[in-house]
């Protein structure tokens, strides 16, 4: 990702750019997470936009901050992760016609009572179907299917 590709949405780039880290290998369980600054200098971002990134991984459970240490890589990392599967599904809902153009989408609570998950990653699964311009938000009034250009 370049610096000039983090316009709105670039914690959620942010996020994703450390998950395939995470997942493929290149921050092992346990491993220490790049600091705030580093983050900042490498993706040309304020201090908000990696702290945000970074407590949505947190949210997932990917990483976790220790006393001492820092932010760490938790665990072993999944093969999937969970906010793609719910994202894969709601957009076969969407793309088959369950879900009409200015349908409302399920909230993040319902969505974290339905499949079990953190708010983090109902938010996550949202957010990657917004980013791929199927969904927008309106400020006080939920999640809509888009209109496709």
């Amino acid at each position: 990702m370049s610096p000039r590709e983090t316009a709105w949405g670039a914690y959620a780039q942010i996020a994703e750019v450390l998950r395939q880290r995470i997942s493929g290998g290149e921050l092992v369980p346990g491993s220490p997470i790049p600091s705030e600054a580093a983050l900042c200098d490498e993706f040309a971002v304020v201090r908000n936009t990696v702290r945000r990134a970074l407590a949505a991984l947190e949210d997932e459970g990917l990483i976790e901050t220790l006393p001492g240490k820092g932010r760490v890589v938790r665990g072993e990392a999944p093969t999937q992760y969970e906010y793609r599967r719910i994202a894969a599904e709601l957009r076969k809902r969407i793309e088959g016609g369950d879900l009409a153009v200015g349908d409302a989408l399920p909230s993040e609570a319902a969505i974290v009572e339905k499949y079990a998950v953190a708010r983090g990653t109902a938010r996550q699964a949202l957010a990657a179907l917004e980013q791929d311009g199927l969904i927008e938000a309106r400020h006080g009034k939920g999640r809509f299917v888009r209109r496709r250009p």
